[in-house]
């Protein structure tokens, strides 16, 4: 029957990738939207399915037999989650007519690298009613080609790029780590960049206005950036060209940039709770359809949790971590997913998660007092 679903029914998956595009977008509201694009890989045991060969996936950490695919995942100031994919589909796989027909790729579908795969997934939400946002994307993304494409669709970009990017200044032409070596002191600015378990991550800023490149015709020149973050003991350096029609202050650059991470949240949990990477399919209709229930099924529990966050009050004497994604997983398998069982108490249940949750904040929180603590003495 699942098989029947994947490969044999008839129905327009496009059609609900974009209304449950549409739905997500509606849930999680169009204010400070950071639309964040990354590959993923998953492991395969044989070239028999669509696009697997041997090539470079983090997932993997490192060249290994997998197929990668592109994805879109679309954040807010209330959430987040995964609302589109591509499967990259390698030139020798593209070029085979024969393995083509047997994994039944479609004849419109040609080779096309990444980052036009991403170009590709941003072109349409415009279409769908995304005319505001970011966009963020590590330095695999950072070429001319796609920040100008970008731009053609409207959205402002925040997208890493490596050491030996050249930038032009008012003074020089210079890669971006010579660059930095002329920063005053006085340039840095150090700032909170979220928290974790062990506590709060502060790393210093740079911002240098650079020339734009890549501008589309008869558009504006804009804003153009050059940020850089330096880790406050390493000495670590990253950097980020970014541009925006107006100028924008250090700390919204800031927030895009830490926003990135989410689509590697999206793709933990995909997996892990919604079997994105668990799909035992061959052919490209049953590979995108797998893809689908698996991003309709975490965004369900995405948005699902961020409306529980949004809604619960705690009080000012116990306090609990966020509900997340995998606690509500446990409650809907003690409650909705499996048929009920008559030693299941409903009450034991729900006191079990608030201990749970509430121990979780007591330790999170003795983390980031000795954080603090350890961060004071080696200043």
């Amino acid at each position: 029957m699942l098989q029947h679903f994947l490969s044999g029914a008839r129905w327009n998956d496009d059609a609900v990738r974009d209304r449950v595009a549409t739905w997500a977008v509606d849930r999680l509201g169009d204010l400070n939207v950071v639309l964040v694009v990354d590959e993923t890989g998953d492991e395969k045991s044989s070239t028999d399915a669509v696009g697997a060969a041997r090539q470079y996936s983090g997932a993997l950490g490192g060249v290994g037999l997998c197929q990668v695919a592109v994805h879109l995942s679309y954040a807010t100031p209330t959430g987040h989650t995964l609302i589109d994919r591509r499967l990259f589909l390698p030139s020798a796989w593209a070029a085979d007519e024969e393995r083509r027909e047997l994994a039944g790729v479609r004849e419109e579908v040609m080779f096309a690298s990444k980052p036009q795969l991403a170009i590709d997934m941003l072109a349409r939400l415009p279409e769908d009613g995304v005319t505001d946002a970011w966009v963020a994307a590590d330095e695999f993304y950072g070429g001319r080609e796609t920040r100008t494409a970008i731009r053609h669709v409207a959205y402002r970009y925040v997208i890493a790029v490596k050491t030996d990017h050249r930038v032009t200044t008012p003074a020089s032409t210079s890669t971006v780590i010579d660059l930095v070596k002329r920063l005053p002191a006085r340039s840095w600015q150090r700032l909170r960049t979220g928290s974790g378990t062990k506590g709060d991550r502060h790393y210093d800023w740079a911002m240098i206005d650079v020339f734009a490149d890549g501008t589309p015709n008869r558009h504006q020149a804009g804003q153009s950036t050059l940020l850089v973050r330096r880790h406050r003991y390493t000495g670590t350096l990253s950097f980020y060209r970014c541009w925006s029609a107006t100028p924008r202050p250090l700390h919204e650059l800031v927030s895009v940039v830490c926003r990135r991470w989410r689509i590697e949240e999206d793709f933990q949990a995909a997996k892990g709770l919604a079997g994105l990477d668990q799909g035992q399919v061959t052919s490209w209709t049953s590979w995108h359809r797998w893809s689908l229930i698996s991003m309709i099924a975490y965004a369900l529990l995405a948005i699902t949790t961020s409306l529980e966050r949004s809604g619960t009050t705690q009080s000012a004497q116990v306090e609990f971590v966020p509900v997340s994604c995998r606690e509500l997983v446990k409650l809907l398998r003690q409650f909705t997913l499996p048929r009920p069982r008559q030693d299941i108490d409903p009450e034991h249940a729900l006191r079990w998660s608030v201990w749970r949750r509430r121990h979780q904040y007591q330790a999170a929180t003795c983390h980031r007092r000795w954080n603090e603590v350890t961060a004071a003495s080696i200043t």
